[in-house]
């Protein structure tokens, strides 16, 4: 699959790039909303990962005149974190966002989880005995029906999404609670606990991360 990447910073494209190509993604680059518009017209891709500020065109802008002409699904990048901010991008169709300063772990698993959704694929995310169904909003542990809370599926789902990515507990709050909700760290630690209880035998699955918070690890056997 052929990917754009839009940022000015010259660094940040290129670590984009590299932890792409090392999952085997074919990786392009423009270095502001005008280039970025350019070579969609010239070029196919499969998703646009696009950063917000840029001289000449911004991130808005190349982005709605893409989709003007073109259906590609986007993950928009910014060093802003403000709710108006998403708001615009998921205004104009974009397909996820992530704030700067950034993991590219991060990046590529959302890329991933993207372009699984635009293709159409199952929404089924299998360890092991644990089965998470996304359209039937279900969990299962050993073929088991488990209930979970409306917060405790969505704290798994995204989990499940950033698999083996530590994730503070403050990005925790943000991607669940929201940057509106007032909450502390307590939060997310008592959400943690009811959702390894559910898990039963899976429950170590959900790691602690020493002095920062969480992390979702499950390694593929051979």
């Amino acid at each position: 699959m052929k990917i754009l990447v839009v940022d000015d910073e010259d660094l940040i494209r290129e670590v984009i790039k590299e932890y792409l190509q090392l999952e085997d993604f074919v990786v392009d680059e423009a270095i502001n909303g005008e280039d970025a518009v350019n070579k969609c017209k010239a070029n196919d891709y499969d998703l646009i990962i696009m950063d917000i500020m840029m001289p000449k065109k911004d991130g808005y802008q190349a982005c709605k005149e893409i989709k003007g002409f073109k259906d590609i699904p986007f993950i928009m990048l910014s060093a802003r974190g403000e709710e108006y901010d998403k708001l615009i991008g998921f205004d104009l169709g974009i397909d996820d966002y992530v704030t700067k300063p950034f993991s590219p772990k991060e990046v590529v698993a959302r890329v991933k989880a993207v372009l699984k959704r635009t293709n159409g694929e199952d929404d089924k995310y299998i360890f092991g005995g644990l089965v998470i169904d996304d359209k039937a909003h279900e969990v299962y542990v050993d073929k088991k029906l488990i209930n979970l809370t409306p917060k405790e599926y969505d704290l798994l789902k995204y989990f499940v999404t950033n698999k083996n990515i530590a994730l503070s507990r403050e990005k925790l709050l943000a991607a669940i609670w929201g940057y509106a909700f007032y909450g502390d760290d307590r939060t997310v630690d008592t959400h943690i606990k009811t959702l390894r209880n559910s898990l039963g035998k899976y429950r170590d699955l959900i790691k602690t991360v020493r002095g920062m918070g969480y992390k979702f690890e499950y390694k593929e056997k051979d």
